[in-house]
């Protein structure tokens, strides 16, 4: 059964380690990019808890933390940009990820009290 998702979100989170590795071999920033990979990967997790929640309010919890933790991803990914250790190209390319991501899961939290 295919889950987009679950799928996006496993796919950035590779994404992000890949992100992480390049920040650590050539530039070093421990706290920045540990955060970036904390809260990259989290989404993915947080949405695969949701997949087995106990309960629709236990599903929409987990699925609100995967926002939450996209919405701070972009923020050191903004940051990383604006402080030039990335390129506009490689911003642009993640970002857009991290952007469909945050769509998605507004999307899915929406419906939450309908």
């Amino acid at each position: 059964m295919e889950n987009i998702i679950v799928e996006k979100s496993k796919a950035f989170a590779l994404r992000i380690i890949k992100l992480y590795k390049f920040l650590d071999t050539n530039h070093h920033i421990g706290v920045i990019s540990t955060q970036i990979l904390k809260s990259g990967t989290s989404i993915g997790a947080n949405v695969r808890e949701a997949i087995r929640a106990q309960s629709k309010p236990d599903f929409y919890a987990k699925l609100n933390i995967s926002l939450k933790e996209a919405s701070e991803t972009e923020y050191w990914l903004e940051l990383l940009y604006e402080s030039d250790y990335i390129t506009k190209e490689q911003f642009e390319s993640i970002h857009g990820d991290c952007e469909e991501l945050i769509k998605i899961l507004t999307a899915i939290t929406k419906t939450q009290n309908k």
